[in-house]
């Protein structure tokens, strides 16, 4: 590893070029790491494969059942005094675990009980250049960006059932505000009259549940990104997890919540400056591990037509597999 920086103190950093790994906080640090060498693998090659996890009941939440519906409550008010169309409301999991873990066993387990597209491992010990280091092991199926060859692309979800006929006429309506959001996001740094919605509403099945993906992809400006920096601006935090517009949702983000969302609901993933090239997953089904706990971020979508109950169903769909996964008892 050659250095740490916190992108959003140094947002040049990355026009130096190096091949780098990126933990962007939702509401903290640009964290992003450029390495010295870098070999591409298709599998854990070190550390244990054996994970022992926290006891199943001894997860903690930080927004009980009762907060997060009064929270959607508010969410409505909000939307009909005209102050925001649709905010992500999460809570955050959390269980001891005092001994720092070993993440490729979770990592492995995570990969054979809930594959997913966008699956990270970032496992970097604090200290010396590493800086605060990174703890993290995910398993997003939610891409925030991929540039490649000039063009740059992002696919949100929004919409989530157990299954198909589960989807409702708002998770509809949700996924197609949200997609307009990021292709408002995506003009700011591609070339006018280049970004288009290449997928709209298309149906994808995951463990244990179903979303709605759309797809959107503009041509950068100049053939190439316009400044790292002003790219990962434009796009954070992913408009999926946060609301729109943007602005009014996170004000309301900030009232609502509790509890930090650490890189849950940020963006994970690797830039290759040298080559123009990146793959930043939104950091959904994200556990992380700091200061003796892992912790784990759930929440949903939440418009006019929101149920209060549904959506604290839907937090619990999204984290019962995963919490289970990475639990013991």
């Amino acid at each position: 590893m050659v250095e740490h920086v916190d992108l959003r103190e140094r947002p040049d950093a990355l026009e130096r070029g190096g091949w780098w790994v990126l933990v962007a906080e939702f509401d903290g640090p640009w964290n992003a790491w450029r390495f010295a060498e870098v070999r591409r693998t298709d599998e854990v090659t070190r550390g244990p494969d054996r994970w022992d996890g926290p006891v199943r009941d001894s997860w903690r939440t930080s927004l009980s059942r009762e907060e997060y519906v009064a929270a959607v409550r508010r969410v409505r008010h909000e939307i009909a005094e005209g102050e925001v169309y649709q905010a992500n409301i999460c809570r955050v999991m959390s269980a001891a675990v005092p001994v720092r873990p070993e993440p490729v066993g979770l990592a492995i387990r995570l990969a054979t009980g809930n594959p997913a597209p966008y699956a990270a491992l970032v496992d970097i010990p604090a200290g010396g250049p590493a800086g605060p280091g990174s703890w993290v092991v995910s398993a997003s199926p939610e891409l925030s960006l991929e540039v490649a060859h000039g063009t740059v692309m992002s696919g949100p979800i929004k919409g989530t059932a157990a299954t198909p006929s589960g989807m409702l006429p708002k998770d509809r309506a949700e996924n197609v505000m949200i997609t307009d959001l990021v292709r408002n996001d995506l003009q700011r740094v591609c070339a006018p009259g280049s970004v288009e919605v290449t997928d709209l509403l298309a149906m994808e099945e995951h463990p244990g549940l179903v979303h709605l993906v759309s797809r959107v992809r503009g041509r950068l400006l100049d053939g190439g990104p316009t400044g790292w920096a002003a790219l990962l601006a434009a796009a954070h935090p992913p408009g999926s997890v946060s609301g729109a517009p943007k602005s009014s949702a996170l004000r309301i983000i900030d009232e609502l919540e509790t509890a930090p969302r650490g890189p849950y609901c940020g963006q994970i993933g690797w830039i290759d400056a040298d080559r123009g090239q990146a793959r930043l997953a939104v950091g959904i089904r994200t556990f992380w591990w700091a200061d003796g706990e892992l912790r784990f971020g759930t929440g949903a979508g939440i418009t006019w037509g929101s149920d209060p109950e549904q959506e604290w169903a839907e937090t619990e769909l999204k984290a019962a597999r995963l919490v289970s996964l990475a639990s013991r008892g």
